[in-house]
């Protein structure tokens, strides 16, 4: 009788890849990132061990959403505070801070724990063309 494979440390090799989001609709962008910092393409995925790669995305800014999603999708947080809800528009969003439209997209992905919060500081996002990861030598990747 053989025992279920559980990946130590050890067994699990991060890789980096970078993303050019120029062009890219949000969604499909999103859903190629969290199954990259999920590990779920890799032969020895286990859903209760971070085994996912890093991911950073540039070129934030120039991500293209269909439809009226600028106007009519909204971003809400609260202050905790008595009448601190705020609300925002993902193309106000995109404007102010472009980097946080992709991390709370990803976020929605990725499950709600300790394990999640792991995964999602393995994405970098920045708003324009250039990183500072060069040191770890990323591997483009396109996502079509």
């Amino acid at each position: 009788m053989t025992s279920t494979f559980s990946p130590k440390p050890a067994d699990i090799d991060r890789r980096w890849y970078v993303v050019d989001a120029d062009g890219v609709t949000f969604g499909r962008l999103c859903t190629q990132v969290a199954r990259l910092l999920t590990g779920k393409g890799k032969p020895i995925y286990a859903p209760h061990v971070d085994t996912g790669d890093f991911v950073i995305v540039v070129n934030a800014e120039k991500i293209v959403m269909t439809g009226n999603k600028e106007l009519d999708k909204v971003y809400y947080r609260h202050s905790t505070y008595p009448g601190g809800l705020k609300a925002e528009t993902a193309g106000n969003l995109r404007k102010r801070r472009p980097h946080r439209l992709i991390e709370k997209g990803v976020w929605g992905m990725l499950p709600k724990n300790r394990l999640g919060r792991r995964q999602l500081k393995k994405l970098k996002v920045y708003a324009g063309p250039e990183h500072r990861h060069t040191a770890q030598k990323p591997e483009p990747l396109s996502v079509a």
